[in-house]
């Protein structure tokens, strides 16, 4: 009877499990459930199941970073890699190389999960869209300077407003570089002052060709420019998350220098056509102010000045005659006011009082109002209604 370790027996099994060509290369569907992503590591561990029953498994970082979608619990996903034991607690699990959806693509998940993730940021809010200069005098374009997408932005230019410069930044478009190509040239071009606008493009291709206009970077990169910015990636049936991101979505390159760019013939109409109608306002106005000059000169004082001013003399006549009867009446009415405070002024006037035999005394030009006023020896003077007497007191007699 052989005894042998744990480890021995963990060993043994290990290397039957990976000596065995069909468990090297295993393709394993299933559903993922309890999903760890270790971010400082960068390693997955998730287990894999079914309904009856469940397989650990693992992904390491090399393999997992390749990955373009993110796995989540209660995904069904297809698991490349091969069968193994982990020594340390002698239980086998499944070494992942490559996960795949099942029944739709890593590419168009991974697209669904960033746009989920970002829409519900806001990133795609119309709250944030910066409106599209009318005429703008300088654009920048990131993309390459040598496909079709930049030919058609030039030919447009010229043709519909050649009087917009165009700052080209070469730019890398597909492939593993492309994603911070693509963000570099947006912060170079957002960096220009007088830049006006930036068109974001490349021609067409398949959803892997156009996938670095599908990562976060690139669309915090359109997010976070300061200038409108236009998307114009692909032909008009494909749709990139920086799509969603800029100002305003161009089917294709040429659409979007349509749409930032205003059509001269268009604005040469317009221009004509306002002129047109200045001229015809003027024109009408000039009519109109001669059509009441005639009206002045012929219908009234220019036309006839003597008739003018005879009507206004047969005016002033008026004027003067009912000025005359205001004042006699205001004059008429005031001499009977004055009439009447004459007489009463008279008959309250000393002098009638004197009329009818009364006399007024004084004593040094005061008027004696009592005997207590005089003494014996006073000379005072009498006032009569026709004179005056002086008189010495020889007497003073006061009434008891």
């Amino acid at each position: 009877m052989t005894v042998i370790t744990v480890s021995q027996l963990t060993t043994y099994i290990k290397a039957i499990l990976d000596e065995s060509q069909p468990l090297n290369n295993v393709y394993i569907v299933g559903e993922i459930s309890n999903f760890i992503h270790y971010f400082r590591s960068g390693h997955m561990y998730f287990t894999l199941k079914d309904e009856k029953s469940q397989v650990k498994a693992v992904m390491f970082s090399s393999n997992a970073e390749r990955l373009k979608f993110k796995p989540q619990d209660g995904m069904r996903v297809i698991c490349r890699g091969r069968v193994s034991v982990y020594d340390k607690d002698g239980t086998y699990q499944l070494y992942c190389d490559d996960i795949q959806p099942d029944g739709i693509g890593s590419l168009n998940l991974a697209f669904e999960q960033l746009k989920n993730k970002l829409d519900s940021e806001g990133l795609f809010d119309s709250r944030f869209k910066k409106a599209i200069p009318r005429y703008p005098k300088k654009i920048g374009v990131a993309t390459s300077d040598m496909g079709a997408a930049i030919e058609d932005i030039k030919n447009i230019a010229n043709r519909r407003y050649p009087i917009c410069e165009i700052v080209i930044v070469p730019t890398i478009v597909q492939g593993e570089a492309a994603s911070q190509d693509i963000v570099k040239s947006i912060e170079i071009l957002d960096s220009i002052d007088d830049i006006d606008l930036i068109i974001v493009s490349r021609g067409g291709g398949s959803l892997e060709d156009l996938w670095a206009f599908n990562t976060e970077a690139v669309a915090r990169a359109v997010f976070n420019c300061n200038k409108p910015v236009i998307s114009a990636v692909g032909h008009e049936t494909d749709y990139t998350i920086c799509d969603f991101v800029s100002d305003l979505r161009a089917p294709t390159p040429s659409a979007a220098a349509e749409l930032a760019l205003p059509d001269c013939s268009n604005i040469s109409a317009f221009v004509c056509d306002v002129r047109n109608r200045i001229t015809l306002s003027v024109n009408n106005k000039i009519n109109h102010e001669l059509q009441r000059l005639d009206h002045i000169s012929n219908e009234t004082v220019l036309a006839s000045s003597e008739i003018f001013v005879n009507r206004n003399l047969e005016r002033i006549d008026e004027i003067k005659e009912l000025l005359n009867s205001i004042i006699s009446s205001k004059l008429e009415k005031q001499s009977y006011k004055l009439s009447a405070c004459a007489g009463k002024l008279n008959a309250l006037s000393p002098l009638k009082t004197l009329e009818r035999g009364y006399c007024i005394t004084k004593s040094n030009d005061k008027v004696v109002k009592s005997t207590k006023d005089l003494t014996i020896g006073d000379t005072i003077n009498v006032m009569f209604t026709d004179g005056s007497i002086s008189c010495e007191i020889n007497e003073v007699k006061a009434y008891e």
